[in-house]
């Protein structure tokens, strides 16, 4: 174990560290990037950034709900992010009499600031390297089965010790490198965060699926929240009497806007890549996870999008859960697309080929690299006909057949002690579930899973086949007619007078428990080759990082603090095409399509831009700048991240990538690889000039240092 961890920390020391590829840890800026960040024209100490012992950059970014990073703005407690990460909350928020989605959403004191149940934000208050804590005691010896018990120890430990040094925070404690380093986390989470504001989806979802991962972009996708703490400025539930947060420190938006090739960063919590991914796992991607994927999700949404067109009360209900399956789906699409075009495969092989002459040559059967590659081979084949079938169970019938939800928590109910805060739950559940529209979902994924499982669940057999004679549709109707779970009401009534035995007898539940029992069964049939995997892969990155101690290496993203940096640049998609590297509210007009719901366009939008009415945030041509490109490197969970210049002001919120640079989670690809980010002064112009809710201005702290050209009239 003191071998590889040398090795990390000699990586950590290493001065070669590319620009624009790289997720990087806060803690080791100083050692590994301050000084090409220098270069490239960042103004700020890496102290500046990141510190442990004052306030800093990183004070400012929080992880914003599930999945997503927001930036605070204001001493209030102000946060930007991605219209489509406040999406759930806004779509939660929203009726039919008050569609916030259709029509937005901006109180106007902080009076009218709408509570979002269940949302959080959190804060890092404090990373610390925990490598030595968890593996110092490792024996060099020890089997992967044994290495995996004394950590796991060293784990709980450590955690416990953290806990009583914080307390009422939250301790997570992750691993990087595959296993070869360790970063403990201390979290401050807030509860009472309420909505503030938010454009329509004409501006926010501008361009819908048709633009999503496309360059040229013209979507406004910003919202705006606020955390709120008590009296005492610490986190607490939701209360009257909470008071906006204050803030240990907030960005300056900048209205000086950029040129090309000018310094930009990105600090945000990437959710997941796979930069050491072998040739073995595309090849499963590409045959096995992305086709189930885009084939599952397609089926879904084609018929969710039925029923949405043809309701308004559904259309809200399922927007969220529609906008979370088409995003990922098109990004399964052009990943794929990008991995066989770019042959990323090859470069693995490539990569593969050397790393073997490597190990055959240069280390001792006692360290294993030799055999990490075919042991990531073996497992790799051994995991991929049981991740198709658990694939299926997971997005054919957990995700998609809704009506398993309801069941399997009260399968978990022995007894209702609060029958109000029961139905209260359930009531939100049922807010946003439609039955016939589940009903037509169920019945197309329980008929595809029967034609591509290998391994099905014996509900199949024993009720569909015996008591259906094989006929899904009916027995889906069987279900739905009959069971306590497809109806609010039934549900409720459950809740009044509970018993165990009306849960067990209802219909929906054997095939619940029958699609539990199997992904059960394949989980534990697949340990034996994750763990071989775990194996290889850990080994694979540790003899990649011993073959070139020279290179300033950086670990997949796990939705850990990061940052990354670059430039403002354009790009050639393909030969004879130049993309500029930024976009107009000029090119909202020129896409207006009255009759496609994704091409709508305020009238109240075009009525500023045709009378030129852009303020103080025209850029230096006069005109409206909405979105632009930086190339640094992010991916899913960076969306809200701030994009910051060389002072650390913001001048943008990321929230895509590119479609020709599809394969970024597996292979980073300088020339095409393009962050897409909102422009701030679109953010600030909306607010200002579109919502009239420019008292949130008053509490920003927004520069300009550039003399403002006025806009043309």
């Amino acid at each position: 174990m003191k071998k590889l961890f040398l090795v990390i920390a000699a990586a950590a020391l290493s001065l070669s560290a590319f620009a624009d590829e790289g997720m990087w840890l806060l803690p080791y800026l100083q050692k590994m990037n301050i000084k090409q960040m220098k270069e490239k024209g960042c103004k700020l100490s890496a102290e500046e950034i990141y510190s442990l012992n004052q306030a800093a950059l990183k004070d400012a970014i929080v992880i914003f709900g599930n999945g997503c990073t927001g930036e605070i703005v204001s001493d209030q407690g102000l946060v930007f992010t991605n219209h489509h990460c406040g999406y759930g909350s806004i779509q939660a928020l929203s009726s039919v009499d008050h569609d916030y989605l259709k029509y937005g959403f901006w109180a106007q004191s902080n009076q009218e600031e709408l509570p979002a149940p269940g949302l959080e934000v959190r804060f890092i208050r404090q990373i610390i390297d925990a490598t030595a804590d968890l593996t110092g005691n490792v024996p060099s010896i020890a089997s992967e089965q044994e290495r995996s018990r004394i950590i796991a120890e060293n784990t709980k430990a450590l955690a416990e010790k953290l806990q009583k040094e914080h307390p009422g925070m939250e301790i997570q404690i992750k691993d990087f490198f595959g296993g070869n380093q360790y970063f403990a986390f201390v979290i401050e989470t807030f509860t009472d965060v309420r909505l503030v504001g938010t454009p329509p989806s004409s501006i926010g979802k501008f361009g819908g699926e048709t633009d999503n991962w496309m360059w040229p972009r013209h979507t406004g996708d910003f919202s705006i929240f606020r955390v709120y703490a008590n009296k005492e400025n610490k986190p607490a539930a939701y209360s009257p009497d909470n008071v906006p947060y204050q803030t240990p420190n907030h960005l300056k938006i900048s209205l000086d806007g950029f040129d090309e090739g000018d310094f930009a960063m990105i600090m945000g919590f990437p959710g997941s890549t796979e930069r050491y991914m072998t040739s073995y796992e595309i090849d499963k991607m590409l045959e096995v996870d992305n086709p189930n994927r885009i084939f599952i999700r397609g089926e879904r949404q084609r018929l969710l999008k039925e029923d949405m067109s043809a309701s308004d009360k559904v259309r809200i209900q399922y927007a969220s859960k529609y906008a979370v399956s088409s995003n990922y789906w098109k990004n399964s699409i052009g990943m794929s697309r990008g991995i066989k075009k770019l042959d990323v495969k090859g470069k693995k092989q490539a990569q593969e080929e050397a790393f073997q002459a490597w190990a055959d040559r240069n280390s001792l059967p006692e360290e294993k690299f030799m055999e990490a590659l075919p042991m990531i081979r073996e497992a790799i084949a051994q995991l991929t006909p049981i991740n198709g079938d658990m694939q299926y169970l997971s997005e054919a019938f957990f995700t998609a057949v809704e009506v398993i939800r309801p069941a399997n928590t009260f399968l978990k109910v022995t007894e209702i002690n609060d029958v109000e805060k029961m139905k209260e739950v359930m009531a939100n559940w049922y807010k946003d579930y439609n039955a016939p529209t589940d009903r037509k979902v169920a019945k197309r994924m329980l008929t595809i899973a029967r034609e591509h499982m290998t391994d099905l669940p014996d509900f199949y057999t024993e009720i569909i086949d015996k008591q259906f004679n094989g006929d899904i549709d009916a027995y889906v109707d069987y279900l739905y007619d009959n069971s306590i779970f497809a109806s609010e009401q039934k549900c409720m009534e459950l809740i009044e007078n509970f018993s165990a035995e009306k849960v067990q007898a209802d219909p929906v539940v054997p095939m619940a428990k029958s699609v539990m029992a199997k992904y059960m069964e394949l989980a534990e049939k697949a340990k034996p080759a994750q763990q071989k995997y775990a194996e290889g892969h850990r080994l694979y990155i540790a003899g990649l990082m011993r073959m070139q101690p020279d290179k300033a290496w950086y670990p997949d993203a796990n939705f850990t603090l990061r940052l990354t940096y670059g430039q403002v640049l354009p790009y050639d998609p393909q030969d004879g095409v130049t993309y500029k590297y930024y976009t107009t509210l000029k090119g909202v007009m020129e896409k207006e399509n009255p009759e496609n719901p994704e091409f709508v366009v305020p009238e109240r939008l075009k009525e500023l831009y045709e009378a030129r009415d852009f303020g103080r945030y025209a850029n230096r041509n006069g005109e409206m700048p909405l979105a632009f490109l930086i190339n640094c490197d992010i991916t899913g969970g960076n969306s809200g991240s701030p994009v910051m210049n060389a002072r650390g002001e913001l001048i943008g919120l990321a929230f895509d990538g590119n479609w020709e640079a599809m394969s970024g989670d597996v292979a980073f690809e300088p020339e095409l690889q393009r962050t897409i980010a909102v422009d701030a002064r679109y953010v600030l112009f909306i607010i200002d000039k579109y919502a009239g809710a420019g008292w949130l201005l008053d509490e920003m702290d927004i520069v300009q240092k550039k003399a403002p050209r006025a806009a043309r009239r």
